[in-house]
C-alpha cells in the first residue's frame, strides 16, 4: 500500500484558494513554508515543531489591506493525524502544529489558523482557529451564524468572522481607548484646541476620509496652505453626497469651520516637518477609521468625546451631558424589542449612541436592501439642541451610511419640532436627558414626559435618569402617570457612568395608557447593580467577560416579569411611592456575607452623598 502524500493535501488547499480568487488578488500574497517578510521571519526563527530551528508552516497568507492579519495553514495527509488528544504533538498532528505556529505569530499578528487533513476532498477534515494578537490563547473561528468555520472563504469573509471574536473586540476597543488618550495629549500639547473642538476635529477627519479622493491624496497636499481647505472641501462633498437638506447642511458644516482657520493646526513643527493637522489625519486614518469601518454599531465619536472629557481637569459633566455607555444603548434596543418597522425617537440625541444601536439592531433583522434603506432614511429620528453636538450626531450617522437620518438641531420643546416629530409617528422612544439643569421646565422628568408625549399610543418609552427622579417626590411623576404607564424600573450599577459619580436607573413606560387605567397593574422592578464591568485606572469600566451572561439573565427576568429574590420584584406604585427595586425587594439571606453588608452600607453612604440627600 502506498504511503500517504502531504503534497496532495497541499494541492487541494491551493485549488480551494485559487477558486476563491486568492491568486488573482494583487493584495494577497501566498507563501509556502517561508515568508520574505522580515517580521514574520523573526517570529518563526525558533518556531520549529521539533523544538529547534525555523518554523515552516505549509502556507502563510497575508493581505496588504489587512496588515495586522495572517492566515497560516498546516497540512497532514492522514486524517488520523488531524488532532492529538492533548494538543501537545505539533510535529505529527495538523491542529497541534498550526496552533504551535499561531502562538509564535500572534505576538505581532491576529492569526487565522487552518489545520487540514486528508488526501481527497471527500475525506478532507478542516479545523480553523483564531488567535488574537498578544493574547495568551486561541478560540474556534466561527461564522456570523455561530457555526464552526470548516472550509476556506475569501479573505474579507474570514476577516469579518474574526473581527467579531470577543477577545479581538476587547483588544481593539482597549487599543482605541489608549489611542484616544495619546491623541488627546497630542492635541492638547500641539494643536491647542478647545474641549468642544477636539471631538469635532476627529469626526471631521473621519468624514473627510470617506471621500476617496481626499483619502488617497491628503499626503500630497501642502500641509501649511492646502490641507485644511481640502479637508473642509472633502467634508462638504461627503455631506452633499449624503443628500443633507440645505438648511441642515449649513448647520452641520458650521461647527467644522474652525479647522480651516485655526493657526496651530497648520503650523509646521520644526522637529518633524509636519503640521499637527497632517499628523492627526494620518493617525486617525491608521487607528480609528479601520475600527469604525468594521464595528458600525459602536459610537466611536461619542467614545472620543467621553475620553477627552476624562482627561480634562474641569467639570466632567460638561453642560449636563452624560454620554451613555455602549452596553446600555444596546440593552435599550433589546428592551424595546425592535423590528425592521420600528420608528425610534431620541429627543436628546447627543452624539447619536441610541440611534446607532437601534439602527444596527434593526438592520440585523432586515431581509432586503429596501428594508435597510427605509430604516436608515425614515425610521430614526433625533433632536439635539447644541450645534456642536448636533454636528457630531450627524457625522456619526453619515459614517454609517445614513445621510438622511431625520436629525433636527433645535430644542425638543420647540412647537414646530414637536409637530414634525408627531407627524413621523414614532413607536419607540429612547432618552438620556441632560442632568441637573436648574432652569424652569428642564428637569430630567420634563424631557421624559416630552419624549412620551411625542410617541404613538401604546408605544414603549425608555429613559436612563438619576435615581433621584425615582425616589424623590416631584409633581412631574404624577403628571406623567396620568398619561403614561410605568412598566418597569431597573437600578443600574453605581459607577456605570464612571468617572462621573451619578447613580442612575432605567425607566420603561407605555405611552398614552394612564397608569391607573388598570387598578391592579404592578410595575416590575429590577436590581441591575452588577453588570460584570470592572473599573480600571486608564481604560475606565471594561467588561470582565461576564456581561453577555448577565445581560441574558437581566432580559429574561424583565420580559418574563419574574420575581427573583435579590434581583427583581413586582409592586403596585403611584406618584408618592419610591420607584426602585431597593424599596420593595426581598433580600436573599442565604448567601449574604459580612462583606456584602459592608458594601451595602458604603454604597448607601455614597448614594446619599452624590444625590445630596
Amino acid at each position: 500500500m502506498s504511503s500517504k502524500n502531504e503534497r496532495k493535501t497541499e494541492d487541494i488547499v491551493r485549488k480551494k484558494l485559487n477558486k476563491l480568487g486568492y491568486d488573482d488578488d494583487e493584495n494577497i500574497k501566498i507563501e509556502p513554508q517561508k515568508s520574505d517578510n522580515p517580521k514574520i521571519q523573526k517570529l518563526l526563527k525558533s518556531a520549529s515543531k521539533s523544538g529547534e530551528g525555523i518554523g515552516k508552516p505549509e502556507f502563510i497568507i497575508r493581505h496588504e489591506i489587512y496588515p495586522d492579519f495572517l492566515i497560516v495553514v498546516e497540512c497532514k495527509p492522514d486524517i488520523k493525524f488531524h488532532q492529538s488528544e492533548n494538543l501537545d504533538n505539533p510535529k505529527d498532528y495538523a491542529v497541534d502544529g498550526v496552533l504551535h505556529y499561531a502562538s509564535f505569530l500572534s505576538k505581532d499578528y491576529n492569526v487565522i489558523a487552518y489545520a487540514v487533513s486528508g488526501e481527497t476532498t471527500s475525506e478532507l477534515e478542516i479545523s480553523s482557529y483564531f488567535w488574537v494578537k498578544e493574547s495568551q490563547t486561541y478560540s474556534k473561528l466561527i461564522t456570523d451564524k455561530n457555526k464552526d468555520v470548516e472550509d476556506f472563504y475569501d479573505f474579507e469573509k474570514l476577516i469579518s468572522y474574526a473581527t467579531f471574536d470577543h477577545k479581538l473586540i476587547t483588544k481593539r476597543f482597549e487599543d482605541l481607548i489608549s489611542f484616544s488618550k495619546d491623541l488627546h495629549n497630542y492635541i492638547r500639547d500641539y494643536a491647542k484646541l478647545s474641549e468642544t473642538e477636539k471631538p469635532l476635529l476627529v469626526s471631521g477627519v473621519l468624514i473627510a476620509l470617506l471621500n476617496q479622493g481626499f483619502a488617497k491624496s491628503y499626503k500630497n497636499y501642502n500641509q501649511k496652505t492646502q490641507l485644511a481647505k481640502k479637508l473642509i472641501d472633502a467634508i462638504e462633498e461627503v455631506i452633499d453626497e449624503a443628500v443633507i437638506p440645505k438648511g441642515k447642511k449649513k448647520t452641520m458644516l458650521q461647527p467644522f469651520s474652525f479647522i480651516n482657520v485655526h493657526p496651530e493646526l497648520s503650523k509646521v513643527d520644526s522637529r518633524t516637518l509636519e503640521t499637527p493637522l497632517y499628523k492627526l489625519i494620518c493617525d486617525i486614518d491608521i487607528h480609528v477609521k479601520p475600527f469604525i469601518d468594521i464595528y458600525k454599531n459602536f459610537d466611536v465619536i461619542g467614545q472620543f468625546y467621553g475620553e477627552f472629557l476624562r482627561y480634562t481637569g474641569g467639570d466632567k459633566k460638561g453642560l449636563g451631558i452624560v454620554l451613555t455607555p455602549k452596553h446600555v444603548t444596546e440593552i435599550f434596543a433589546k428592551i424595546a424589542n425592535l423590528t425592521t418597522k420600528s420608528v425610534v425617537l431620541d429627543i436628546c440625541a447627543g452624539t447619536g449612541g441610541f440611534l446607532i444601536s437601534a439602527m444596527e439592531t434593526m438592520i440585523r433583522n432586515a431581509k432586503t436592501e429596501s428594508q435597510i434603506l427605509k430604516i436608515k432614511n425614515q425610521n430614526l429620528i433625533g433632536v439635539e439642541q447644541q450645534p456642536n453636538m448636533y454636528a457630531l450626531a450627524c457625522a456619526n450617522m453619515i459614517l454609517r451610511g445614513d445621510g438622511k437620518a431625520n436629525l433636527y438641531q433645535s430644542s425638543c420643546f420647540d412647537e414646530a419640532i414637536t409637530k414634525e416629530i408627531k407627524r413621523r409617528k414614532a413607536d419607540v422612544g429612547m432618552i438620556n436627558p441632560p442632568y441637573s439643569q436648574k432652569g424652569d421646565g428642564l428637569h430630567e422628568l420634563n424631557f421624559v414626559e416630552q419624549m412620551l408625549d411625542n410617541l404613538k399610543k401604546n408605544s414603549i418609552g425608555i429613559a436612563v435618569v438619576p435615581m433621584s427622579c425615582a425616589i424623590s417626590p416631584h409633581n412631574l411623576k404624577n403628571k406623567i402617570l396620568r398619561k403614561h404607564r410605568l412598566d418597569a424600573v431597573m437600578s443600574l450599577p453605581d459607577e456605570i457612568f464612571y468617572p462621573i459619580g451619578i447613580v442612575t436607573c432605567i425607566m420603561v413606560f407605555t405611552s398614552h395608557i394612564p397608569h391607573e387605567q388598570n387598578p391592579y397593574f404592578k410595575t416590575w422592578f429590577g436590581y441591575w447593580k452588577d453588570d460584570g464591568f470592572i473599573k480600571t485606572k486608564h481604560k475606565g469600566r471594561i467588561d470582565s467577560g461576564k456581561w453577555k451572561k448577565i445581560e441574558e439573565k437581566w432580559l429574561d427576568s424583565y420580559f418574563n416579569r419574574n420575581e427573583i429574590p435579590g434581583l427583581s420584584v413586582l409592586k403596585k406604585v403611584n406618584m408618592n411611592d419610591e420607584w426602585c427595586a431597593e424599596a420593595y425587594m426581598e433580600t436573599d439571606y442565604n448567601d449574604i456575607k459580612k462583606s456584602d453588608f459592608e458594601k451595602s452600607v458604603k454604597d448607601y453612604f455614597i448614594f446619599k452623598s452624590v444625590n445630596n440627600l
